[in-house]
């Protein structure tokens, strides 16, 4: 099993590194879908598997020195996707006290990612005939940060698709810009997330041995993914992300009636 595990975070942090999602929207649903471990152990190891790739992918940002991200967008995002984390954790925590059936919650995950899922597969085929904003002031920041730390926490993917789609139309950032800001704000709301989750003593069980795997599959997946974006266009990455989003989309159909 822990063999299986690191190859799918290995892979899924490939790609995320690659196209700014973070991994965590390939993990958490194929992982539900193989049904190994219940959903609240799949939805933590997950958000740790994204922190520790979005970690390594910051670091590495830093230590290039080079001025990949614009702070005053990135800053006020980022604290709202803090907020957001927490938030989302608890959003949690309540629909799953809400039944005793575990895989109650991962329905209603697996339902709000398909939805996230082919919104953001449209947008993206045809973004090019879509006029962007370029937004701006504190509080509009913060309260875009806020939504897209609730939807990651909550999903348990990190952030996700639907990060690039605001970075996009809101901000008219070019696909790699989105994408290292994704990293970003993926990077501070996981922090935030599993301090709460820490802090509430609400860590699920979980076999130390998988947490290892993971999180070693996730690193080594944002060092590759960051070396191959860095080498392709914005168009293959583009093309790579459209065709992750159809296959996302099959999986979370499967999970939608495989958990019910």
């Amino acid at each position: 099993m822990e063999i299986l595990f690191f190859v799918v975070c290995f892979l899924a942090s490939i790609v995320g590194a690659i196209c700014g999602i973070g991994g965590g929207v390939i993990i958490k649903p194929l992982l539900d879908a193989l049904q190994f471990l219940d959903v609240s152990q799949i939805s933590f190891l997950s958000g740790c598997t994204v922190l520790s790739m979005s970690t390594y992918s910051v670091i590495k940002s830093k230590l290039s020195g080079k001025k990949e991200v614009d702070i005053a967008t990135v800053l006020p995002v980022g604290i709202g996707g803090a907020i957001g984390g927490i938030a989302g954790k608890w959003l949690f925590s309540f629909i799953k006290s809400l039944s005793d059936n575990p895989n109650k919650v991962g329905v209603v995950q697996a339902a709000c990612l398909l939805i996230v899922t082919v919104f953001t597969l449209v947008y993206t085929v045809f973004k090019d005939r879509i006029t962007t904003k370029k937004l701006r002031g504190l509080p509009i920041l913060i309260l875009v940060g806020l939504l897209l730390g609730i939807m990651s926490s909550f999903l348990g993917i990190g952030g996700g698709p639907i990060n690039l789609v605001v970075l996009f139309y809101l901000f008219s950032m070019t696909t790699k810009e989105a994408v290292i800001t994704s990293l970003y704000i993926i990077f501070i709301s996981q922090i935030a997330s599993l301090a709460t989750s820490i802090i509430t003593n609400t860590v699920p069980e979980f076999p130390v041995k998988v947490l290892v795997v993971m999180v070693a599959g996730g690193i080594l997946g944002g060092v590759v993914g960051r070396i191959v974006n860095k080498k392709i266009a914005d168009k293959t990455v583009d093309k790579l992300f459209i065709g992750l989003m159809a296959v996302m989309i099959a999986i979370n159909i499967y999970n939608i009636f495989g958990l019910v």
